[in-house]
């Protein structure tokens, strides 16, 4: 998915615009997202892909959404990321490309990952 700077700015919010075009972190524990327990579907901010299942969603306590795995196989991409002097791994909606986080390997079972995602990044559809 192509667009220009210009029409991501005119489509996002500030904030989801710092998160996901400019690989940006939201505050701790400002996403109302990150309480969110109905069941549903997260969804990207930038291009509507499905990311998350609401069930695989935990309280990590960290004060980001946080699931143990995606929606399904290739709904997120991930890749090295070096910045500020850490070595993580950045996770990215296959489809648009926005940065939504960094996934962990210290989350639940049954396996073992922690994907740590911006709320800005995500919309929620509850389920009907």
């Amino acid at each position: 998915m192509k667009k220009t700077d210009a029409e991501w700015k005119a489509q996002l919010s500030p904030e989801a615009y710092k998160v996901t075009r400019q690989h940006g972190t939201e505050r701790a524990f400002t996403s109302p997202l990150n309480d969110e327990k109905r069941p549903g579907m997260f969804t990207c901010v930038g291009c509507g892909k499905e990311l998350f299942a609401s069930d695989a969603k935990f309280d990590s306590g960290t004060g980001w959404p946080s699931f143990f795995k995606p929606m399904a196989d290739g709904a997120v991409e991930t890749q090295e990321d070096r910045s500020l002097f850490m070595r993580r791994t950045e996770v990215h909606c296959s489809e648009c490309a926005a940065h939504l986080g960094h996934v962990f390997p210290d989350g639940p079972n049954p396996t073992g990952l922690r994907y740590c995602i911006n709320g800005a990044a995500l919309n929620f559809k509850p389920k009907e």
